[in-house]
């Protein structure tokens, strides 16, 4: 029988060395080599909005998919139009407590691997190594033709020269380096093909209706096949890609401790549940 699912709704509240541990630390305590999956809670701090409500439901509409950004050169504008303005913010952000708390679990000695579904590259800025971006990271772009990869910052300047009048252009921060556009008209923004073949650039990340490369899957999976527990922060795993990966923890009779702010797939699969903002609860690491 799983060991019966803990809360810990103490908002606001610090352990201090006169105070008891918390669950959480000693969760982390217990179990020497951890497998975390983190997701989009662990990067609100860093001013990247999240998806997700409190109850698992989309906040907005949901994000492009794989198959409308390939089937139609509209919506490729469309897309490069938002990204054209969102990447200023989004290119600009900086890991915050929870990416720094989770480098020093690494450096500690005592994570197994980190496995993110965000595409911001944060864990890395903030030193750490053992990471795999399970969707692939926003700073890259990719040519759907010839494969090659381009520095996202080098396309900017390209999309920036080639609609001077888009430059000048704000709005509000989406998810994922997106900004709400939704009144502007895209028929004429330009997108530049692949300097290489001339061929579709797309993000270098996993869109909804994509599958994540098998390769990411089968190394995460042995990770955590070498892990004695599972961490989630930051993720409601609403998306089969994380979920998948306390499913497989949960088959194989490893706890599962999640940090998220509301509800997520997995609830009835964990030992521990941490109902707190991710730098919060994670803080005692930094101590």
């Amino acid at each position: 029988m799983r060991a019966a699912l803990l809360r810990s709704r103490a908002r606001g509240s610090h352990t201090s060395p006169m105070q008891p541990a918390t669950p959480l630390a000693r969760f982390i305590d217990t179990h020497p080599r951890l497998f975390v999956l983190t997701g989009a809670g662990c990067s609100t701090d860093s001013g990247i909005p999240d998806y997700r409500d409190a109850d698992g439901g989309w906040k907005r509409t949901p994000p492009v998919t794989f198959q409308a950004f390939m089937g139609g050169e509209r919506t490729r504008r469309r897309y490069w139009a938002r990204s054209l303005v969102g990447w200023r913010h989004f290119g600009q952000a900086r890991p915050n407590g929870t990416h720094h708390a989770l480098q020093r679990l690494e450096a500690s000695g005592r994570l197994a691997l980190l496995v993110t579904q965000n595409v911001d590259g944060l864990h890395q800025r903030a030193g750490s190594r053992q990471v795999i971006d399970l969707h692939g990271r926003l700073d890259q772009v990719r040519c759907m033709d010839c494969e090659r990869r381009f520095p996202r910052d080098a396309f900017q300047h390209e999309l920036e020269r080639l609609n001077p009048a888009w430059v000048a252009l704000d709005a509000t921060e989406a998810p994922d380096g997106d900004a709400d556009l939704e009144a502007a008209h895209f028929d004429d923004f330009a997108v530049p093909p692949c300097p290489a073949c001339g061929g579709v650039l797309k993000p270098d990340v996993v869109f909804f209706g994509e599958n994540v490369p098998r390769g990411r899957v089968m190394d995460a999976m042995q990770a955590l096949e070498a892990a004695d527990a599972m961490l989630v922060a930051g993720s409601s795993l609403m998306v089969f890609s994380g979920y998948r990966f306390v499913h497989a923890a949960a088959r194989a009779g490893k706890p599962v401790a999640a940090v998220n702010l509301g509800r997520t797939r997995a609830d009835p699969l964990l030992s521990l549940k941490v109902e707190q903002p991710c730098a919060e609860a994670l803080a005692f690491l930094l101590a």
